[in-house]
């Protein structure tokens, strides 16, 4: 009989030791518990492959198992947006022109958390079902989107645990998205505006998101300043993966990416409410809702800060008191222009700088014309400044230079481009302007209101 030394015996373990690493999981026989776990999960570089297969639930806007929140101005159809995705994801149908996985490769059922809004979320529904009825009658025969509309804490209680008990027990397949509407419904006792508490509300839509595999989509409020985000801690930005901001102008809100952190950032969505009638009510008066109808993004506006107004305020009235229309290809024919130091000297007495010597106010006025340029709301030529007005472009062209003692002939050579081109500006002074009874009014005074 062989006697199998001890020497065998250790070439075994090694071997399995050697099979195990090579199947994934790091073997350690002295670590056990959660110290395995993690040693299990330290990866070597060359076992660190790329991901080709994708996760999304609407492609370029949200992936699977990941986070997000929706923000904006109240009013703006925060609900209506969401609940417009929501309802394409539960039927597995294209989202305006984004896919969701159908067929075999449908996601998930769909649950909506409506915290906020009352019974208005059931006619926002209905007029889905008016405005729809194909892709309603899909998710109604198998049950793929759920409302929940009782109070929900998800900051300063146990009801993050209790949905996913409640989830496990009524569900035959985990749902693919959660929409909780909104963050300051379900934050309890707790205040959005203090790190710990958006922490421990933060700490709750991850224990759903493990436990489910959903996608956790949050609807919040803009701050006072929208230019900054969502309202209240900045600890929530920094936690979700995708941040979609909606604004409106006029009738038309557009949905834009603000925050991707695993796919593009340059999704943009614009849309109007388009009215659905409902019935009536018992006194006889029609009850309508609405639901969300793809539109063309409108021209973006341009964000000023309070500095950017008051240098523009201060260029109108400057304007005003001393502004003449140039006769010269590099200035607009149809408005006046006013020179810099007019400019400036406006600009000190609409108090544009917040101190008071001389250093600080050149600082301010110098910040502010370079912003004002930066954004097109204003153009600088030979120490003469102007308000930009749609239409403006640049003109590239290029002049002939006369033979002189220097060229050996003609040669053409680039110029500084003409911005702006005057009917009879071929033989004009640059510096020559018209008499003050050809002057032109400024058709792009600033106003204020145009901008609130």
């Amino acid at each position: 009989m062989t006697v199998m030394q001890r020497n065998d015996f250790s070439e075994m373990a090694n071997l399995d030791r050697k099979h195990m690493q090579a199947a994934g999981p790091r073997f350690n026989p002295n670590l056990a518990g959660r110290a395995l776990d993690l040693s299990g999960a330290i990866r070597p570089l060359h076992k660190i492959k790329p991901v080709l297969k994708s996760r999304y639930l609407v492609k370029g806007w949200l992936d699977r198992g990941a986070s997000s929140v929706i923000y904006g101005e109240s009013n703006v159809g925060k609900t209506f947006f969401a609940l417009d995705l929501a309802l394409h994801v539960a039927a597995g149908e294209e989202w305006h022109g984004s896919r969701v996985p159908t067929g075999e490769k449908w996601a998930g059922p769909v649950i909506y958390v409506a915290c906020e809004g009352g019974s208005g979320i059931n006619n926002r529904i209905e007029a889905m079902r008016r405005a729809k009825p194909e892709l309603m009658e899909r998710i109604e025969e198998n049950g793929d989107f759920c409302l929940l509309s009782a109070p929900l804490d998800l900051c300063t209680s146990e009801d993050a645990s209790y949905l996913i008990d409640a989830i496990r027990e009524d569900f035959d397949q985990m749902p693919s998205l959660i929409v909780v509407d909104t963050l300051a419904r379900t934050m309890g006792a707790g205040d959005e505006n203090t790190a710990k508490d958006m922490g421990m509300f933060i700490k709750s839509i991850d224990l759903l998101r493990e436990a489910t595999g959903a996608h956790i989509m949050v609807i919040h409020h803009s701050g006072k300043d929208a230019s900054k985000g969502a309202r209240g801690s900045g600890s929530l930005r920094a936690a979700v993966d995708t941040e979609i901001e909606l604004t409106r102008t006029d009738d038309v809100v557009t949905a834009e990416a603000r925050k991707q952190r695993d796919m593009p950032c340059d999704g943009v969505f614009a849309y109007r409410l388009k009215g659905v009638f409902l019935g009536h009510d018992e006194d006889g008066d029609k009850v309508t809702s609405a639901v969300v109808e793809a539109t063309e993004a409108p021209a973006k506006r341009v964000k000023l800060t309070g500095s950017d107004k008051i240098a523009l305020q201060a260029l109108s009235d400057a304007i005003a008191l001393h502004g003449k229309v140039m006769l010269s290809d590099m200035f607009p024919a149809n408005r006046e222009v006013v020179s810099l130091e007019n400019w400036r000297e406006m600009c000190d007495r609409h108090s544009l700088s917040a101190g008071d010597s001389p250093t600080s106010k050149r600082t301010a006025f110098h910040k502010a014309k370079t912003r004002l340029q930066d954004k097109e709301q204003v153009r600088i030529v030979d120490g003469y400044a102007w308000r930009v007005v749609a239409g403006d472009e640049r003109s590239h062209r290029s002049q002939t230079v006369p033979r002189n003692t220097g060229n050996a002939g003609q040669a053409t050579v680039p110029t500084v481009p003409a911005l702006y081109k005057s009917g009879n500006a071929g033989n004009a002074d640059p510096g020559q302007e018209h008499s003050p009874a050809s002057r032109l009014p400024d058709p792009d005074a600033f106003h204020p209101e145009a901008w609130t």
